[in-house]
């Protein structure tokens, strides 16, 4: 998910003044009306790393965990980043560099590493940023040993390589992340990862993953071909309909969702609203015809759009749509978060409510209300428990 360093940072410049004053004078600011929301856990801040995956597919697990037993986790993302990037590394260096090695990841990541490696608490390893004397993630000097690192293995001519490359990456895994544990205390007893792991009360099997595209049969598997998808897992492809029925089923039913898709949009606002913008429309009720809408910045763009607030136009996604936006590069996979509730503005537009993982930004405190609209044009695949997705459906998929 590449763009979502830029897009963290753009979210942390988004200062409360600012959005204060606009929030003052714009008389189209949803007003929102909860229809159901599921329980989460803390909001968390990726800070400047490419994270997303990690941290929302956590927050998801956690949620699950919530529902499921009652209780409350803070799992630990530094053991899945070291894990995980260690395993990427070796895919790299088997390939000889022919495949990406770098921060993002998908939600399939925390679930293998649940599943062949385990877990801890978040206070088993050192604090985010707390190695380099940093408070946060901050993956600019970690990433720049990193990558050049692997890639000087993966691309060296030698006719035999020794094991010991992969000694040296954990010890830059570990100086920056810290050392994954091998046991640790948690509230009076003694876990391994895996033992940990398994007190968690779930059934790792019980996940899947959804995607909607036509280039492959629908009610199949196939491996999403994105970069970050770096595992190949498979995901079970449905109609764009299902696809959204699916999430909406789960919220109802009190499940949450691991969202991955495209917040590179200009309808995804710093304020913590997501719209499918309908430009042309957009730049008609803005007051500018096309020659005048091309001239203005993109602040100025963006103003005007949040000008509309509620009132903004949408574009009504298809399954072409969809289609021709991936094909095309518009459709990236960006950005990981998780759906936990769905509520309505004062018009009566369903929005669902949506957990990110850029500490207390925005107008709602790390929120984001993304319309029903933009989640069905902008979804690349998402996480959901087996059990959430309806009935005829799951009959369709044979599981």
């Amino acid at each position: 998910m590449k763009k979502v360093i830029s897009l963290a940072l753009l979210a942390l410049m988004s200062t409360g003044a600012f959005a204060a004053e606009k929030d003052s004078v714009n008389k189209n600011k949803p007003v929102f009306t909860v229809i159901k929301e599921n329980k989460i856990t803390s909001i968390k801040d990726q800070n400047r790393s490419g994270t997303c995956w990690d941290y929302s597919t956590l927050s998801y697990f956690e949620a699950e965990i919530l529902k499921k037993t009652g209780k409350t986790y803070d799992l630990c993302e530094s053991f899945v980043a070291n894990k995980t990037y260690m395993d990427r590394a070796i895919q790299v260096v088997r390939l000889h560099g022919d495949c990406q090695f770098a921060q993002g990841g998908s939600c399939y990541d925390p679930l293998f590493c649940l599943q062949n490696y385990g877990i801890c608490p978040e206070d088993a390893m050192p604090f985010p940023g707390s190695l380099y004397g940093d408070s946060l993630n901050n993956f600019n000097e970690f990433f720049s040993l990193l990558e050049p690192y692997v890639a000087a293995i993966s691309k060296s001519d030698a006719k035999k390589i020794s094991s010991q490359w992969k000694v040296g990456l954990q010890g830059i895994l570990d100086a920056y992340l810290g050392e994954c544990p091998e046991s640790f205390t948690y509230e009076g007893k003694t876990y391994t990862p895996k033992s940990f792991a398994a007190s968690l009360g779930l059934d790792f099997n019980d996940y899947v993953t959804i995607t909607s595209y036509t280039h492959h049969p629908f009610w199949t598997q196939f491996a999403v071909e994105v970069q970050d998808n770096w595992r190949n897992p498979l995901s079970w492809n449905v109609p764009m309909e299902d696809m959204m029925r699916i999430i909406d089923n789960a919220i109802e039913n009190g499940y949450c969702v691991a969202w991955g898709g495209d917040v590179s949009e200009e309808g995804f606002t710093r304020q913590g609203l997501a719209y499918a913008i309908d430009s042309k429309k957009a730049q008609s009720l803005a007051g500018s015809d096309m020659a005048r809408w091309l001239k203005l910045s993109r602040t100025e763009k963006t103003s005007k759009l949040d000008s509309l607030g509620c009132l903004v136009p949408e574009i009504t996604p298809t399954q072409e749509m969809r289609q021709e936006r991936y094909d095309n590069w518009e459709l990236t996979d960006d950005h990981g978060m998780l759906i936990y509730g769905i509520a309505k503005d004062q018009n009566g537009k369903e929005y669902y409510m949506v957990k990110n993982s850029w500490g207390e930004a925005g107008d709602y405190k790390g929120i984001w209300y993304m319309t029903k609209t933009f989640i069905a044009a902008n979804t690349m695949d998402y996480m959901v428990n087996k059990n959430a997705i309806p009935k005829d459906i799951r009959k369709k998929l044979g599981i």
